[in-house]
């Protein structure tokens, strides 16, 4: 009932959308074409900046031709639902994560496997990688879904909860929140933590009534979503180098003006590398704020890092992702 219902929302705010662009066509004024763009975050997170950035770029450069709408909070529904609706050709778009494009081109999931990718350089790097390109294609071709951009970074993922991490043996028994794709779980067990799967929404809700012990999640989210008033403790153990991607129906991408692709392309990598940047500062703030207002904190120089990553490898031997990973090291030259 509850995706029956997201489905007819979001198909009434596309029919509401089409309407609105023939309406203009008819009268001889130019084609407008929309996109209703989502994520997960919130309103006060850099990522909803940067998307509205974007959207201004594009509305700009193509004279109000292409318009983006940034949608916040997940309001067009729950990810797994949008991106379903993407498939179908609607106009809409997301911010996801290699996680779970991974559900459709397994491959690709390796981008968020732990300790895989760890500065932006290599991000850059591998996002022009012919083995890469080939993964994006058959994601296009054979399910729908058009990548847009490769650059939108966020940083460390670290263990957060009320108690502190060192080693991997620290985390038996913690419930951790994370998201439900395969590779994020494996992530999380593989460290040695219990994955719960849960909406970003429920939280701060979960961890009051300690339906989970934390999460692990960034410093710019961990945040803005006021976390820190019920988990305590950010161990750093970098576990994920958080790598999002802006993705789109293929159906309706490759239906717009060539000249539109190209902007539209072009103006989300802009805005992508640019908010990367502005993250790298304002964690660093970030953190300072919380160790100022009593979060503690433990840098990844007293865990043991070496332990982590040699536990981080059984996540991609259980999903049958060792290769992929070897391949893009290897043109990596890593």
């Amino acid at each position: 009932m509850k995706k029956l219902l997201v489905s007819l929302c979001v198909l009434v705010l596309v029919l509401g959308a089409l309407a609105a662009a023939g309406s203009k066509e008819a009268v001889g004024e130019q084609k407008t074409y929309n996109l209703m763009f989502s994520h997960a975050l919130t309103e006060n997170d850099p990522y909803h900046k940067a998307f509205l950035d974007w959207a201004d770029a594009v509305k700009t450069k193509t004279n109000g031709g292409l318009v983006i709408d940034v949608f916040a909070s997940s309001q067009l529904g729950a990810e797994e639902d949008v991106i379903e609706q993407m498939r179908a050709g609607a106009n809409i778009g997301h911010n996801t994560d290699s996680a779970r494009l991974g559900n459709y081109v397994p491959q690709i999931a390796v981008f968020n496997g732990p300790y895989m990718l760890e500065n932006m350089d290599e991000v850059k790097r591998a996002a022009e990688l012919p083995v890469v390109k080939g993964w994006e294609k058959e994601l296009e071709d054979k399910f729908g879904l058009k990548v847009l951009s490769f650059a939108y970074i966020q940083g460390h993922r670290n263990v957060i909860s009320n108690k502190p991490v060192f080693k991997p043996a620290d985390l038996a028994g913690l419930k951790l929140r994370t998201a439900g794709a395969p590779i994020w779980q494996e992530s999380v067990r593989a460290i040695g933590a219990t994955p719960v799967a849960m909406g970003r929404s429920e939280i701060y809700s979960a961890a009051q009534t300690k339906a989970i012990d934390g999460l692990e999640d960034v410093y710019t989210a961990y945040a803005a979503a006021q976390l820190d008033e019920v988990l305590k403790v950010v161990s750093e153990t970098n576990h994920i180098y958080l790598i999002n991607f802006s993705v789109c129906s293929a159906a309706w991408f490759n239906a717009l003006p060539a000249e539109y692709q190209t902007i539209l392309v072009e103006e989300a990598d802009r805005a992508g590398y640019a908010v990367s940047e502005r993250i790298k500062t304002e964690a660093d703030t970030v953190k300072a704020q919380l160790i100022k207002e009593g979060i503690r904190v433990i840098p990844n120089s007293e865990l043991d890092m070496e332990a982590f990553r040699k536990a981080g490898e059984k996540a991609y031997q259980v999903l049958g992702i060792t290769d992929a990973k070897d391949l893009v090291y290897k043109a990596l030259g890593k």
